[in-house]
């Protein structure tokens, strides 16, 4: 599943949030927190795999220091992925809109 991080409305700097309206979705702070912990990992992943595939274009088959140069497009794809939001970030997006599905498994053994 690949996630398309440019059309995010995630925040991509720090701001303070109402615990009040992440806790609405399952009545319980740590619960929300947990969740969207969970989901942060996922997205993080995911993000480190798509990168380092990205990135692996780019290797270089010798491991001789001499033959390393930088190349533009490396360094492009790099600055992409910096400037995008923290996964934290999406998560708790994707979390407040709804798109996070959290499954108690204490109800689900009763």
């Amino acid at each position: 599943m690949s996630i398309n991080y440019k059309n995010t409305n995630a925040e991509r700097t720090t701001i303070t949030r109402d615990l009040e309206s992440i806790s609405d979705h399952s009545g319980n702070i740590y619960e929300s927190l947990n969740a969207i912990a969970k989901r942060s990992n996922q997205i993080s992943a995911e993000m480190r795999e798509e990168l380092t595939g990205k990135l692996a274009e780019f290797a270089s088959t010798t491991d001789n220091l001499e033959e390393i140069f930088e190349n533009r497009e490396q360094i492009e794809i790099s600055k992409f992925y910096e400037s995008l939001p923290k996964p934290v970030a999406i998560a708790i997006q994707e979390y407040i809109s709804g798109k996070v599905y959290v499954r108690d498994a204490a109800e689900e053994t009763n």
